[in-house]
């Protein structure tokens, strides 16, 4: 099996002093005291603005970042977590209000606006049975992101996402491996 592969760098530009791992770290600062750019060899993974996996989240592929406020961190990176390689299916279902309730859809494919397609206004909760998800709080996969893996979502409010609206979804494929 394919493993994912990072490497973080405490300044811009892949400068100072590094950690590098495939695994999930929730707090960075065990091993750099701050972390301004990563570089991924393989595989796929989220990086966050706060330990324990939560705040603002970035989805990074191979390639290299060189300054984390390009990615949208409003502080430099604290927590990241490896997004395992899927081959199957994809099933969410989403739901319009928190525990579940309300109107509700299951998605098996990429909705790039869920007001146009269900009529749904607000996406709240989610039950994620196969896959792994990126949910983006505009339509088109833009704007703040959150990763969602196969599980149950009762309130992405009390998640720690500073919005709760979420208008598209993507499914993340094998390809980033």
């Amino acid at each position: 099996m394919t493993m994912g592969k990072i490497i973080f760098y405490e300044d811009r530009n892949f400068q100072g002093r590094s950690y590098e791992t495939s695994s999930d770290c929730p707090d960075m600062s065990s091993f750099l005291s701050r972390c301004h750019s990563c570089r991924v060899e393989s595989g796929c993974f989220m990086v966050y603005d706060r330990t324990n996996f939560m705040g603002n989240q970035f989805f990074v592929r191979r390639g290299e970042y060189s300054d984390y406020q390009r990615m949208g961190m409003s502080d430099c990176i604290r927590s990241c977590r490896m997004i395992p390689m899927h081959r199957g299916q994809f099933r969410m279902k989403i739901y319009e209000k928190e525990n579940f309730s309300g109107q509700n859809h299951e998605l098996m494919e990429d909705c790039d606006n869920m007001q146009d397609r269900y009529r749904m206004s607000e996406c709240m909760s989610s039950q994620v049975m196969d896959g792994h998800w990126l949910m983006f709080e505009q339509p088109n996969y833009r704007g703040k992101m959150m990763y969602l893996r196969p599980g149950e979502y009762r309130s992405f409010r009390e998640l720690g996402m500073s919005s709760t609206r979420f208008m598209s979804m993507k499914r993340i494929m094998d390809s980033c491996y």
